[in-house]
């Protein structure tokens, strides 16, 4: 039936107002929504993201978890210190981004987190301390400044502090992506830790951390998608941002723009992302750098390792310093200056962006 309403508005009469006014009331009634009342939220020109740049400082996130450390215990039921960054675009969640969690961990002396696994995937960057290791399907990884440490999704992942002293990192998971599409599963595992073991390196790392060398005899990955090592350690970062900066220094390729040396953290059994669905980077400014302003269809999250400096996160600026932790919603601008120098630490969806055909970034030269 096609229909007998003008398109013009103004030149609707009563009776076709009325005859509207109940056709509206009918799509109330069965839960339906006409596109042309909504095609505005629908389909924006541009994203436009309920999350919003959001910045938290270390020196206010680790003395809150040291205070949690002596109040909450660490045991089932609440199964981790952890406290989410939660952005006040997203009211009623803890959610950092729409897409990503982030949150600060803390283990106070001599403490353990028991075993647990979940749909949701993971991982661990530690900004300072040392001392923790977490077992990984009973692989005894140790957790060092620096270091980037992986749970993929389904492994029994625990806890525990060998030392006197309390430590402290970020996670990282893509639990509101898993809430979103309705896939998350969650499974205790013992109350006793598989093992006590503290070795300097891990079982994974023996196979699978020599850089362009796949073990042959190594079995097929659980989780194909997501690595098989579970430790990228900082002195490889560390070296391999130093010789970027050098290269560039004498005149070669290999820096993403002036002064702006960065490593994406892969899988070694396929060069795809560390992650099957965050992608892991660490970033390197050389003092005095001023980067370019980009935009990209999806959020993340960064930390900043060391230096400082000023970033731009849309119509916001933050002066920022080792610990402190920003988010950039989908397609904000975000830029850096620094006068010392900086390291940060950076994650993203972009692999769901990618697989899903969404993906798109946009770079703009500042003035």
């Amino acid at each position: 039936m096609t229909s007998t309403v003008p398109q013009d508005n103004s030149t609707i009469t009563p009776q076709e107002q009325e005859q509207l006014d109940e056709l509206y009331a009918a799509f109330e009634a069965a839960h339906m929504k006409p596109l042309w009342t909504q095609i505005g939220g629908l389909m924006p020109t541009s994203p436009v993201p309920d999350s919003l740049p959001m910045l938290w400082r270390w020196s206010t996130l680790l003395p809150l978890a040291e205070r949690a450390g002596v109040l909450v215990p660490v045991g089932r039921g609440g199964e981790r210190r952890a406290i989410a960054l939660a952005n006040p675009g997203l009211p009623g969640t803890p959610y950092t981004t729409p897409t990503l969690w982030c949150a600060i961990q803390y283990l106070g002396p001599r403490e353990e987190a028991p075993a647990h696994r979940h749909t949701q995937t993971a991982f661990r960057f530690v900004v300072e301390g040392e001392g923790v290791w977490t077992n990984v399907e009973g692989d005894p990884v140790a957790m060092r400044r620096g270091d980037l440490l992986l749970t993929p999704g389904m492994h029994f992942h625990e806890h525990h502090n060998t030392t006197d002293h309390p430590m402290a990192w970020i996670d990282g998971l893509d639990i509101p992506l898993v809430r979103t599409v309705d896939a998350g599963f969650f499974e205790f595992g013992p109350d006793v830790l598989a093992t006590k073991e503290t070795p300097e390196v891990s079982r994974n790392e023996r196979l699978w951390g020599h850089p362009g060398l796949r073990p042959v005899g190594a079995p097929a990955p659980r989780t194909p998608l997501s690595s098989p090592l579970m430790a990228y350690r900082w002195e490889h970062t560390d070296a391999a941002l130093t010789a970027q900066l050098e290269l560039e220094r004498d005149g070669h390729p290999g820096v993403v723009e002036p002064g702006h040396a960065v490593v994406r953290f892969t899988n070694p059994a396929t060069g795809g992302d560390c992650l099957s669905t965050m992608r892991c980077e660490m970033h390197r400014l050389r003092a005095g750098t001023r980067t370019a302003l980009t935009r990209t269809a999806g959020s993340s999250v960064w930390q900043i390792f060391s230096g400082s400096g000023v970033v731009t996160v849309g119509d916001e600026r933050y002066e920022v310093g080792t610990g402190d932790l920003f988010c950039v919603p989908s397609w904000a601008g975000l830029a850096f200056d620094t006068d010392s120098g900086l390291d940060a630490f950076r994650f993203s969806d972009e692999p769901v962006f990618e697989a899903l055909g969404l993906a798109r970034t946009a770079r703009e030269e500042r003035p």
